[in-house]
C-alpha cells in the first residue's frame, strides 16, 4: 500500500516541491495550508490547518484518517520568518514566530502521535533552518526557534522509539522560496543604533534567499530519508559554504567563530 504522506505548509517553497515530488513517486499526499482556496490547481490534496490553531490541527488529522486509515509521515515543515534586532523586535512578534516555528510543530506531532502509536510505525520529519545551528545576527529570534525545535526533537525521538515511530531534522540552508516575501521584518527605523548595519544585512539576508537552491532538492532528500529504514537524527541540506560553517562551529573557539561571522556581515568588532 502507498504510504500516506502529511506535509505542513503544502501550499507554497519547500512544502509544496516536497508534495508534489512525492506524489510523483505514488505516495498519498495531504498538504496543509491556512487557506487552501488560493491554491486551486494544487497537484495533491490541500487541507485547512493553521499550526498555531489545534483545533485545525485535529480536524485536518481526523479527516487523513477518515479517507484513509493511517498516517505514516508528518513533515512538519510550515513556518515563518523574523528579522530583526532583538532589541527592537516587538515581544508580540516574537511569540508569534514561536507559535509557528516550535508550539505549532508540537501541536501537529501530538495530534498523530495516536494513531501512529496505535500503528506500532510513523516517521515525523521536522524541516528546521541551518540558522538554527548559531545565533545569526538580525535573525536571532528565527534560529532560536529552529534551535529550540532541534534540541526538542532530539529527546522526542528517544522517547517515541519503544513505540516503533521514528523522528528525525532536516536543515535546510538558502533556498528559493517566498519566506522573504512573508517573514516579520522589524522596521530599519531612522534613529536606530543599528540603522545601517541592519539594513545591510536584510538586504543580504534577501539575496541569499534570491540566489538559493532549487526547493526539489529538499525533496529529493526528504525522499530519500522515508526509504531508509534507520533514519539519522540530523540531515543538513545546503551549499558546501553552509555545511562547512556548521563544522566550524564545531572546531573552532566561540570568539573566533563570532568574528568569522561577524566579517561575513560585515558587522564592526567594536
Amino acid at each position: 500500500m502507498s504510504k500516506v504522506v502529511l506535509i505542513t505548509g503544502g501550499s507554497s517553497g519547500i512544502g509544496k516541491a516536497i508534495g508534489e515530488y512525492l506524489s510523483s513517486k505514488q505516495f498519498i499526499v495531504y498538504g496543509t495550508s491556512r487557506n487552501p482556496s488560493a491554491s486551486p490547481k494544487s497537484l495533491f490534496t490541500l487541507l485547512q490547518l493553521d499550526v498555531t490553531k489545534p483545533e485545525t490541527i485535529s480536524e485536518a488529522i481526523s479527516e487523513i484518517i477518515r479517507q484513509e486509515g493511517k498516517i505514516d509521515v508528518l513533515v512538519n515543515n510550515a513556518g515563518v520568518g523574523i528579522t530583526g534586532p532583538i532589541e527592537e523586535t516587538p515581544t508580540e512578534e516574537i511569540k508569534k514566530a514561536f507559535d509557528t516555528n516550535f508550539y505549532g510543530p508540537l501541536e501537529v506531532i501530538k495530534a498523530v502521535l495516536p494513531q501512529m502509536r496505535k500503528q506500532r510505525n510513523g516517521l515525523i520529519i521536522n524541516i528546521t533552518s541551518i540558522a538554527g545551528y548559531m545565533g545569526l545576527p538580525y535573525r536571532g529570534i528565527y534560529s532560536s526557534t529552529k534551535a529550540a525545535l532541534e534540541i526538542t526533537a532530539e529527546a522526542y525521538r528517544m522517547e517515541l522509539k519503544p513505540f516503533g515511530i521514528t523522528m528525525t531534522n532536516v536543515a535546510p540552508g538558502d533556498f528559493v522560496t517566498n519566506i522573504a516575501s512573508g517573514r516579520y521584518h522589524a522596521p530599519v527605523l531612522e534613529d536606530s543604533p543599528y540603522k545601517k548595519t541592519y539594513s545591510d544585512t536584510l538586504e543580504m539576508m534577501n539575496e541569499h534567499v534570491d540566489q538559493g537552491e532549487d526547493p526539489i532538492k529538499m525533496a529529493k532528500a526528504v525522499y530519500h530519508i522515508i526509504k531508509t529504514q534507520n533514519p539519522r537524527v540530523h540531515y543538513i541540506i545546503g551549499s558546501s559554504l553552509q555545511r562547512v560553517s556548521i563544522f566550524l562551529k564545531k572546531i573552532l573557539p566561540d570568539r573566533r567563530y563570532e568574528k568569522m561571522l561577524m566579517k561575513h556581515y560585515k558587522l564592526n568588532d567594536e
